[in-house]
């Protein structure tokens, strides 16, 4: 059906590699590309069948992914690389001619400051191409934004109140480790919250606002008000919104460790000087922090990611919480990571997979609540991640 590149071969990169390598009627042709080429070999060798061939390419340099794209001749690339390279991946895309999908948005190298303003001014870019720029395909954000498309398609007249919790209840075995990349993790929790109420953003200090909340399987755990990407285009594409926020469990220790490596410089995004040359103290950490894709083998527990929304259907309020739980143990043994990779990189998959299926397919750039979310939730259940819906129950929030 049709052939993809893969740029970014980390625990997401992986997990895409599998499902696709594991649908040849969908994926015709797939190439894994990084930084480290050495990397793309072990996960296509891990993959198996060989069906995936392997490339080296540096994602910050045009030219390079440019004459990558001309060789490797996609119909669409799928980035799980870093954030700070999405525009250079959308610029190789727009000089090639093929579409493009990432899984989380834009931010500038020098401050953590994430937002989609950025990649949404290449839309007129990619219309005038007759290009299709699929935004934020992973879990949350991605299979979440597609939860509250799906809700409001099937169960809502309007949505008021929407709610995102994710709880990771899994035990790794290590004193710290971040989930994904510990640079933009650390960058992303240490962040000031921020929420969607009454038409405005209200900023909080980090970890200000928290509570617990009953996790299905899980129970109770401690769930921190924080910014996540998704609110600033959901509550512009569900205008209704009174009030958007995102919830995300952390363990005391976890939370003693980040407040140290604060409080000592560790997690500056400023460079320093050491013995004569520049570092970044964030990426001196990142190097010795265990690696996020290696956390897969002793991995166990579960986690529990979904939607808490309340609103109007039919004149009368409604409540609906939809919500998907992923074991750690099975994401392993299927493909080698554990599951934060797993919920990340499947609806990646599933995303290339709607647009080569022409049903996610349209000139311009856009989030992908604003497409069909019916046979991406179809997809959702057939291929690892299926989903739970509870009606008219307590949202705790």
């Amino acid at each position: 059906m049709g052939k993809v590149l893969i740029i970014g071969a980390g625990g997401v990169g992986s997990v895409v590699a599998h499902k696709m390598a594991s649908l040849p009627d969908v994926f015709t042709g797939i190439m894994l590309a990084s930084r480290t080429k050495s990397k793309c070999d072990a996960i296509a060798a891990h993959a198996g069948e060989n069906r995936i061939e392997t490339a080296q390419v540096d994602a910050d340099n045009v030219p390079q992914l440019v004459s990558l794209i001309r060789a490797c001749k996609p119909d669409m690339v799928v980035n799980v690389a870093l954030p700070y390279q999405d525009l250079h991946i959308m610029d190789a895309c727009l000089e090639t001619g093929v579409a493009y999908l990432d899984t989380a948005n834009y931010e500038p190298p020098e401050e953590a400051k994430f937002e989609y303003r950025w990649q949404w001014e290449y839309g007129d870019r990619f219309r005038d191409a007759g290009l299709t720029a699929i935004l934020g395909c992973g879990f949350d954000p991605g299979a979440t934004s597609v939860f509250t498309a799906y809700a409001a398609k099937h169960h809502f007249d309007e949505i008021h109140y929407l709610d995102i919790v994710d709880c990771n209840a899994g035990d790794h075995g290590k004193p710290f480790a971040t989930n994904f990349n510990p640079e933009i993790n650390i960058r992303e929790v240490t962040q000031r919250g921020k929420y969607w109420e009454n038409g405005r953003w209200v900023t909080t200090e980090p970890h200000e606002i928290h509570m617990p909340l009953d996790y299905p399987h899980i129970g109770l755990r401690e769930s921190y008000l924080i910014y996540h990407e998704e609110l600033e285009s959901l509550v512009k594409n569900f205008p209704t919104l009174k009030r958007a926020r995102f919830w995300m469990t952390f363990g005391q220790e976890y939370l003693t460790h980040l407040r140290v490596i604060q409080n000592i410089g560790m997690a500056g995004i400023a460079p320093v000087m050491y013995e004569g040359r520049e570092i970044v103290p964030i990426q001196f950490l990142k190097a010795v922090l265990p690696d996020p894709g290696e956390l897969g083998e002793n991995y166990t527990g579960q986690t529990s990611i979904g939607c808490r929304i309340r609103g109007i259907k039919n004149g009368r309020e409604k409540t609906y919480y939809i919500y998907n739980n992923c074991r750690h143990e099975d994401a392993y043994a299927e493909t080698g990571a554990q599951g934060v990779s797993y919920t990340t990189g499947v609806p990646a998959a599933i995303g290339a997979m709607m647009y080569l299926k022409g049903i996610w397919k349209k000139p311009g750039v856009y989030n992908v609540e604003e497409f069909d979310p019916n046979p991406f939730m179809t997809e959702l259940n057939r291929l690892g991640l299926p989903w739970t819906e509870l009606h008219d129950v307590d949202l705790e929030l």
